[in-house]
């Protein structure tokens, strides 16, 4: 889907407040209300706008640790990615997770509570998952940059 100008400025908007109104966002975008509502629903219909979402700050719910774990299969281990994938897609404390190119096969954003429930999560799963041979942890100091906004212009 090609976007336009007027979709490009819903997503813009909407990426900062998902609630708004579709009033309000036909006005803040040059639309009137119908052909805006139309985009909007185009828009999710074409899967471009996936899901409108809370953004709950990890810190004010108890998960003030932040953590990027670099996994390493092992040669066997890489045989079996989808095992890995299902495996970790059942673990909520990773909140990502991305297969990479190079000598690490997967990046993982986890949260906890702390150091201690991570080290928990890490010896209790995270090292027993299905191929793993080697993790490299760093616990994040903190957060200059955090967006789900996307640079749509």
């Amino acid at each position: 889907m090609q976007l336009d100008r007027h979709e490009k400025a819903i997503l813009t908007v909407l990426q900062d407040d998902a609630d708004i109104s579709i009033a309000e966002l036909a006005e803040r975008v040059g639309l009137s209300q119908s052909p805006c509502w139309r985009r909007v629903a185009a828009l999710e219909q074409a899967g471009i706008i996936r899901k409108r979402v809370a953004l709950v700050d990890r810190r004010k719910v108890g998960l003030s640790a932040q953590i990027f774990a670099q996994v390493r299969l092992s040669a066997h281990g890489r045989a079996h990615l989808a095992d890995f994938e299902t495996a970790i897609a059942d673990i909520p404390e990773v909140i990502e997770c991305h297969v990479l190119m190079g000598t690490v096969d997967f990046l993982l954003r986890i949260v906890a509570a702390n150091v201690e429930a991570y080290e928990k999560l890490f010896f209790e799963k995270l090292s027993r998952l299905p191929g793993v041979q080697e993790i490299n942890s760093a616990i994040a100091l903190s957060e200059i940059k955090s967006t789900t906004a996307l640079p749509i212009a």
